[in-house]
């Protein structure tokens, strides 16, 4: 039986983990933004609120394991906002959320159950991040920034902290639904348009995705691939980089055509 701490717990991916961790018989505690338990997190789980951007919330989260375990097996990065847009219209405080929520908050939760790991000599972290972590589109330069320093640091962290018997793993997936599409709030609402049709139409749910994870998990998998599309994104980019480059070239095309009719409306 493993002790889990889930981030965005109550929702989506985070949600669909802790289900799969409390039918296997661990024990999980989930952490979301809700001040009490949500309808959607079973009472079979335990519930704190944890807002990653607080330092106070995530001492008080080690304040509770080391309480009521003792010890954790596997934390889980998971909450996250989903953001993008265009350079020159997504503005800086766009920017500023996205990379204190994305990359921050998983920077916390790593600094504050890294030493409770030391000691243990074992643990499990599982920082989620995205396909837009390891290939970069145009369009989301915020949302990309974030996730590739989510899947630096991970891979970083994987070799510092193997020495003392610590793993980590990095969850990359491409488009799923969740209501991951709720949170977008930036100035570009042409494009927060596009993310939200890619994510509610998505053929993947969270269930699915979260069932991948938990397989690359047990396994002990440094990068976790969760759908084909990202897989052959990521060795495109890898083995065949003029494809990939032709690809991004297009979508970077197709963004330019866009603003310029934009703007032929507005002079006209």
């Amino acid at each position: 039986m493993s002790r889990v701490l889930i981030t965005g717990g109550a929702s989506g991916l985070g949600l669909a983990l802790a289900k799969i961790h409390l039918s296997r018989g661990d024990s999980v505690l989930v952490g979301d933004l809700a001040d009490s338990r949500p309808d959607s997190v079973s009472a079979d789980a335990a519930y704190l609120r944890l807002d990653v951007r607080s330092q106070g919330d995530w001492d008080a989260a080690l304040a509770w394991v080391k309480e009521e375990w003792g010890s954790l097996d596997l934390l889980y990065n998971n909450a996250g906002i989903a953001t993008g847009g265009r350079i020159d219209v997504e503005s800086m405080s766009d920017w500023e959320r996205v990379i204190d929520i994305n990359l921050l908050g998983v920077v916390r939760g790593c600094q504050t159950f890294t030493p409770l790991f030391k000691r243990q000599g074992s643990g499990h972290i599982v920082n989620t991040a995205s396909l837009a972590g390891l290939v970069h589109g145009p369009g989301m330069s915020s949302y990309n920034a974030a996730k590739a320093g989510v899947v630096a640091l991970s891979e970083t962290l994987g070799f510092e902290l193997g020495p003392f018997g610590i793993k980590v793993s990095v969850v990359c997936p491409a488009f799923f639904r969740t209501n991951l599409h709720t949170s977008f709030q930036g100035k570009d609402s042409d494009f927060e348009e596009t993310g939200k049709r890619l994510i509610t139409k998505a053929k993947a749910g969270p269930d699915e995705i979260a069932a991948i994870v938990v397989k690359g998990v047990d396994a002990g998998k440094r990068i976790i691939l969760t759908d084909r599309l990202g897989k052959t994104a990521y060795l495109t980019k890898r083995f065949a980089r003029p494809i990939y480059d032709r690809s991004a070239t297009k979508g970077a095309e197709r963004l330019a055509y866009k603003w310029l009719k934009e703007k032929g409306q507005q002079d006209g």
